[in-house]
This record gives structure tokens, sequence and C-alpha cells, in this order.
């Protein structure tokens, strides 16, 4: 199975690049994209397919990015956030996909990370399950946590700034 990773990379040069359709196989796992069908297809056996879509953006999905159509909920909290959402100096940690927002690996446990927290590369910070399958976000930066951006059990849209980090 890939690594979510592996998934984020291959979409940002699929985005990035002037293809449409991008198929990838290895070790039984399968990663599909259709910019125009905007389409994810995740095989895991033959029998299990998970299909999540993807918004299309029109700069690399490196760059930070809102989301293109937020539910109205979102757009009444974006303007009191807003002043620290364009901070230069923070790293935002983003949905790599569309799905349910979970803070903890259920709802009796603590968080994985709440404000002031100190995250390294590899630290899980949360969860986004699509199609019944949880995949586990890590930081991928080293630093502080400075703000939540979404509340738990909320809908994340690929792309959508889940954290702002103090990077160090």
């Amino acid at each position: 199975m890939f690594k979510i990773q592996e998934i984020r990379e291959i979409i940002k040069l699929v985005d990035s690049s002037s293809i449409d359709e991008f198929v990838y196989e290895a070790d039984g796992a399968k990663v599909k994209l259709k910019k125009n069908g905007v389409v994810v297809t995740e095989t895991v056996a033959p029998n299990k397919e998970v299909v999540a879509p993807v918004v299309q953006q029109s700069a690399p999905a490196a760059a930070p990015v809102a989301p293109a159509t937020p539910a109205p909920a979102k757009a009444e909290e974006a303007p009191a956030a807003a002043p620290v959402n364009n901070d230069p100096s923070l790293h935002k940690i983003v949905s790599p996909m569309v799905g349910t927002f979970y803070q903890s690996p259920n709802p009796d446990s603590p968080a994985y990370v709440k404000v002031g927290d100190k995250v390294g590369n590899e630290t899980i910070v949360c969860i986004v399950e699509a199609m019944k399958l949880f995949n586990e976000i890590e930081a991928e930066v080293q630093g502080e946590i400075v703000e939540v951006l979404v509340k738990d059990g909320e809908l994340v849209e690929y792309g959508q700034p889940l954290f702002l980090v103090k990077a160090e």
C-alpha cells in the first residue's frame, strides 16, 4: 500500500504537469489520477477500491491554497483567522484528500496534537477519513503548533489548511 506522502507527491507532480491522467501500480496497490475527471483511485486489494474526488487547482499543490468552495460555516470562521493565516512565517499542514478530520485516533483518546505542542517531520497530527479508510497525516515540518484550523469531525477538502506551525 502507498504511504500518504507518496500519494501527495504523485498528486503534486500530476497537478503541476500537462498530463490529464496518471496510473501507477506497485505491489498489488494501484493509484489512478485524472485531472479533468477529478477522480483519485487507490486499489489496495483486488476487491477493495477507494475513490476520492480531487479539487482542481490553478496553482501547483505545493503552494498554500484556500479551499475552492468553502462550506458556509467555514466562511464565517475565515475572517477571524485570516490575519494569522496570512503570516508567511507559518507553515500550513494541509489535507492531502477530501474526508473527515479527526484530532484523535478514537473518541476516548486525547488529541494527537494541540496548540503549543512541538512536532517533528514524522509526528502524526491528525487522521483524515476517506471512504472508511483512516489516513494518518504527518506534520512534515519541525516546529510548534500555533493554531488548529479545523474542528473535530469536520469535512475537509483537498489542500485545505488544517494546522499552522511555527517552523524551527
